[in-house]
């Protein structure tokens, strides 16, 4: 996998190292810092997750049991299969079980973002959806109106706080909406108590 290719790019470089070729050296100290290769190593986790992931059989599990207890009425009546039978007929196994299969089955759960629209002029500013998921922590940001647009802005982002740390708000950024609630008019105190 990534691993590999990076212990034979490390190996390749090292050679160049002995050489001095210009930045080479700087190259190879990055390729082997930890947090790259514990990076890689996180990679190639959800890679192998991704390619693995199950799959529902069906997605109408309910009709599956239903077909099931069909079938064994008409099969010869044992212990086993009566016990069977009481067990699919059984609420819990039906509205709570087969239920929540249904529903689970039937959702995708990734995040899904509206479309970029085709026709955005060059000159135009881009937007960034940013979910920041706080904990009962700061955010590690201040927050200004901007003298000359009245926007509400990143003043500040904190070292080393919530902000900083995701990498994702930047001083001067535009707040167009924080929790689904749009800042347009607010007042910065509004805003933080939103946040």
């Amino acid at each position: 996998g990534v691993s590999h290719v990076l212990t034979l790019a490390l190996q390749e470089l090292s050679l160049l190292c002995k050489r001095d070729v210009n930045g080479v050296g700087m190259l190879y100290d990055l390729l082997r810092s930890r947090w790259l290769q514990a990076l890689l190593k996180i990679y190639e986790c959800l890679q192998h997750y991704l390619g693995k992931r199950p799959a529902p059989v069906t997605l109408q599990a309910h009709v599956l049991s239903r077909e099931v207890v069909e079938l064994l009425r008409e099969a010869p009546q044992s212990g086993e299969i009566k016990e069977l039978r009481r067990l699919l007929h059984s609420p819990h196994f039906k509205a709570a079980l087969l239920s929540a299969h249904d529903t689970v089955a039937q959702k995708d759960f990734e995040p899904t973002l509206p479309p970029l629209a085709d026709n955005i002029p060059e000159n135009e500013e881009a937007m960034r959806i940013v979910c920041l998921v706080k904990n009962n922590q700061p955010l590690g940001a201040t927050i200004k109106r901007h003298e000359i647009t009245g926007d509400i802005t990143v003043a500040r982002v904190i070292h080393g706080g919530l902000a900083d740390r995701s990498g994702l708000l930047y001083a001067g950024d535009k707040l167009v909406e924080v929790n689904g609630v749009p800042v347009e008019g607010l007042e910065p105190e509004q805003v933080i108590n939103i946040l």
